[in-house]
């Protein structure tokens, strides 16, 4: 029985047993089903908001300016809890280090190796990367994997905290759904750095490249899907938990992937134009992915449509 469905047998009211009972009873982490969000006041938690939306549309911004830009909208707020608060958060200035790209000094840092490189079919690179995620009564870290080439996202986690087994868990996903990719490419994040992730792709025989410090550009697709699932749907919701989120996520994931045309992609999806040019065996593993019901069904739909094609 797949991760998957395990997960699906999980009931959130169950008459007998807890969460955490189920989870155990399912060989499940139980951080990678309840997400128990960090803690701030509620102020803090407002504003950690609007700093992640202003964030999106001015990532030049340091603690300085998103000091000045708060204070003309009227929030009385100094820069040392700004500072806090982004940090926090994993934001800062693109021209500066994010502080969820510190990597580990005994982790090994790799070389950037996709400068004039023409990435032109599936699996020839994929990337990866984090964002924070508000909720309710706190936040959440959000990692997803993706193909460069087709846009099309391969996997992707939610987790209450920054350590790398989130980061593995969705990597091993998309491995075991789509095969190898020839280089897998991060910014220097301490989770990307990390012996298990870094292990995981060696033993796949995956070639590891990672961004310079402070490159915002370098991961520009990954960077692009964050803000569109921010501004449609994340910020469109009251998150009010994180099995919400979750659910919300996922469907807006399948939508972008199996539903949401691209100018770049020549009008297609992120999903057509991976399945164009992959083997039908790996997709009929992938389509094991989405976790939402509607999610599952529309790439369904899209494989049939292929299939039948």
């Amino acid at each position: 029985m797949s991760r998957g469905e395990r997960k699906a047998m999980i009931g959130r009211d169950h008459p007998g047993l807890s969460l955490s009972r189920q989870c155990q009873v399912l060989a499940i982490g139980r951080s990678s089903f309840y997400y128990a969000p960090k803690g701030e006041s509620p102020e803090n938690l407002a504003l950690m908001r609007r700093i992640d939306e202003l964030f999106m549309k001015y990532p030049f911004y340091g603690s300085r300016q998103m000091v000045r830009q708060l204070r003309r909208e009227g929030h009385c707020t100094g820069r040392h809890r700004v500072r806090r608060l982004m940090r926090l958060m994993g934001l800062e200035a693109i021209y500066q280090p994010p502080r969820t790209s510190d990597p580990h000094p005994a982790h090994r840092i790799y070389p950037y190796l996709l400068k004039g490189m023409k990435i032109d079919r599936p699996n020839r690179v994929w990337c990866a990367d984090i964002t924070y995620i508000p909720v309710q009564r706190g936040f959440l870290y959000l990692v997803a994997i993706m193909d460069w080439a087709t846009r099309h996202v391969l996997a992707w986690r939610l987790s209450n905290t920054m350590d790398a087994s989130f980061c593995v868990d969705a990597l091993k996903d998309a491995l075991d759904r789509y095969g190898s990719p020839d280089i897998f490419n991060t910014d220097q994040g301490s989770q990307f750095t990390s012996f298990d992730f870094t292990g995981v792709l060696g033993r796949a025989e995956v070639t590891i490249s990672m961004d310079g410090r402070g490159r915002y550009m370098d991961n520009i697709f990954i960077e692009r899907l964050w803000r569109s699932l921010k501004y449609e749907a994340v910020y469109l919701h009251e998150l009010t938990d994180g099995f919400k989120a979750e659910r919300i996520i996922g469907e807006w994931i399948g939508f972008y992937n199996t539903e949401r045309p691209h100018s770049s992609l020549d009008g297609r999806t992120p999903a057509e134009t991976y399945a164009d040019g992959r083997p039908m065996d790996m997709m009929d593993k992938a389509i094991a992915l989405p976790t939402s019901p509607q999610a599952q069904q529309q790439q369904q739909n899209m494989i049939n449509r292929i299939q039948a094609a």
